[in-house]
C-alpha cells in the first residue's frame, strides 16, 4: 500500500502571504514551510521545506500582474508535482489575466485559456478561485473548477447598512447578470451603465439606463482597476439625484491613480475583499476578509463534502 497523508498542507505564494495566514487560521493550521531563492538576475526557485509526498496540498496565490505571480504559483505547483505530492489544489482568490478571455480584435490572445492550460500543465489537479472575469473562464480548464462567489461576503454587509430606497446598478452591459443577482437577492430595482471606450482603462463616454433619483445606489463589479469607471459613475450618479453611491468590487488591482481618484470622487466607499492586498490606506475603502469563505471550501474539498451552500447567487 503506498503512504498516503490524510492531512491537508496550505502553502502560501509571496504576494498573498497575509491573506493566507488567515486561511490557514481558520482551517485550524498553519502555513507550510517554503524558501525562495532568488539569484542575481532576479531568477527565483521556491522550495518546500517539509515532506509532502501522498499529501493534498493547496498553494495559495493570486496571480495578479505582474508575471512574476504567476510564474511564482507554476513554480510551486511544479516542486510540489516533482515532491509527490497526492493532490494539488491551486487556490487563486484573483485568477489573474482573465479579462483577456476572447478575441476582441484580430492578432490578439486570449490569455486567460493559456494561463489556464499552463497550470495544468504544470500539475494542478484543482483549482479554486473566486469571481472569475468571465464565468465561461471554467471551460477552459479540464480538472475540476470551483468558482465561489464574494456574495458570499458582500451580501451580509449590504443588509446590515439597512439602506432606503436601495438601487443596484451596473458599471457596464457586461456586468449586468451581475447586478441582477444581486439585486434579485436584496429585493431592489437594478440601473446599468452603458459606456464607451477610447482604449484600455480610458472612457470617452458614458450613459445611465434607469433612474436613480433619491436612490441609495451600489455599484457591482468584479474588480476595479483605475478606478475611472466607478468614480465616473459615481459622479454621474449624483448628478442625475442619488442620495449616496457605494461600490463593492471584488478584486482591488487599484493600479495607476486609482486612490486619488477615488478620494476625489463623490464615491461614499468602496467595499472589496483582500483577494489583492490593498496597498495605501483610504477612508475611503472598506476590505472584507475572504479567508473564512477560502477555508470552509478548502475543509469540505479535503473530506469530500459537498461545497453548494457557498454559492449565494
Amino acid at each position: 500500500m503506498p503512504n498516503v497523508n490524510t492531512d491537508a498542507k496550505i502553502f502560501s505564494c509571496g504576494q498573498s502571504q497575509v491573506l493566507a495566514q488567515k486561511i490557514a487560521l481558520a482551517y485550524g493550521t498553519h502555513l507550510g514551510n517554503v524558501i525562495t531563492s532568488t539569484y542575481s538576475d532576479g531568477e527565483f526557485q521556491p522550495s518546500y521545506e517539509e515532506s509532502i509526498r501522498g499529501t493534498r496540498i493547496f498553494i495559495i496565490g493570486s496571480t495578479n500582474p505582474g508575471a512574476e505571480n504567476l510564474m511564482e504559483m507554476l513554480l510551486m505547483i511544479d516542486a510540489a508535482k516533482r515532491a509527490s505530492a497526492r493532490h494539488i489544489t491551486a487556490v487563486l482568490p484573483y485568477f489573474g489575466w482573465a479579462r483577456q478571455d476572447r478575441k476582441d480584435k484580430p492578432r490578439v490572445p486570449i490569455a486567460a485559456k493559456l494561463v489556464a492550460k499552463m497550470l495544468e500543465t504544470a500539475g494542478a489537479t484543482r483549482i479554486i478561485t473566486m469571481d472569475l472575469h468571465a464565468d465561461q473562464i471554467q471551460g477552459f480548464f479540464e480538472k475540476p473548477v470551483d468558482h465561489l462567489y464574494a456574495s458570499t461576503i458582500f451580501l451580509p454587509y449590504l443588509k446590515s447598512l439597512n439602506l432606503d430606497n436601495l438601487t443596484i446598478a451596473s458599471p457596464d452591459m457586461g456586468g449586468s447578470k451581475r447586478a441582477y443577482a444581486y439585486s434579485k437577492a436584496l429585493g431592489s430595482d437594478v440601473v446599468i451603465c452603458y459606456k464607451q471606450r477610447a482604449k484600455a482603462n480610458v472612457i470617452s463616454h458614458m450613459e445611465l439606463i434607469g433612474d436613480v433619483t433619491g436612490k441609495n445606489v451600489v455599484l457591482v463589479d468584479d474588480m476595479v482597476d483605475t478606478a475611472g469607471t466607478l468614480t465616473k459613475a459615481a459622479d454621474l450618479m449624483m448628478e442625475r439625484g442619488a442620495l449616496s453611491v457605494r461600490a463593492i468590487c471584488t478584486h482591488p488591482l487599484l493600479s495607476g491613480d486609482a486612490y486619488e481618484k477615488l478620494k476625489n470622487s463623490k464615491l461614499e466607499e468602496l467595499i472589496v475583499t483582500d483577494s489583492i492586498p490593498v496597498t495605501q490606506e483610504s477612508d475611503k475603502i472598506r476590505v472584507l476578509s475572504c479567508a473564512d469563505l477560502f477555508a470552509d471550501v478548502m475543509d469540505k474539498v479535503h473530506h469530500n463534502k459537498s461545497i453548494s451552500s457557498q454559492f449565494v447567487m
